[in-house]
C-alpha cells in the first residue's frame, strides 16, 4: 500500500530565522519549523556570523534576503528542502 501526503508550500510565511554551528533554522507563520545543513547555502556558511544575523523578510516573508552576502531563500524552496542553486555536492 502506498500512502502519500501532498505538502502545502507556498502558503507558509517565514517569521524567524536563526543559526547554530551547522544548521539554518527557519520559523513559519503556520507553525512548522525546519533546520537544514548550512553547508547546502555555501554564501551563508562563508559569512560571519553578523552577517547571517543582518538579514530581512522579502515581502510578506515569501523569502528571507541577506543583503550583507547578496543572498535570497525563498519560503517554499526551504520548505522543500532545496539546497542553493549555486551549491555544489561533489
Amino acid at each position: 500500500m502506498t500512502i502519500s501526503a501532498q505538502v502545502q508550500t507556498s502558503d507558509a510565511r517565514v517569521l524567524d530565522v536563526s543559526f547554530d554551528d551547522d544548521r539554518i533554522k527557519v520559523e513559519f507563520d503556520d507553525g512548522r519549523g525546519i533546520a537544514l545543513p548550512l553547508a547546502w547555502y555555501p554564501r551563508l556558511l562563508n559569512g560571519t556570523a553578523e552577517q547571517r544575523g543582518h538579514w530581512e523578510l522579502i515581502g510578506d516573508g515569501e523569502g528571507v534576503h541577506w543583503p550583507d552576502l547578496d543572498e535570497d531563500l525563498s519560503a517554499e524552496g526551504l520548505l522543500r528542502g532545496a539546497p542553493a542553486a549555486h551549491w555544489n555536492a561533489a
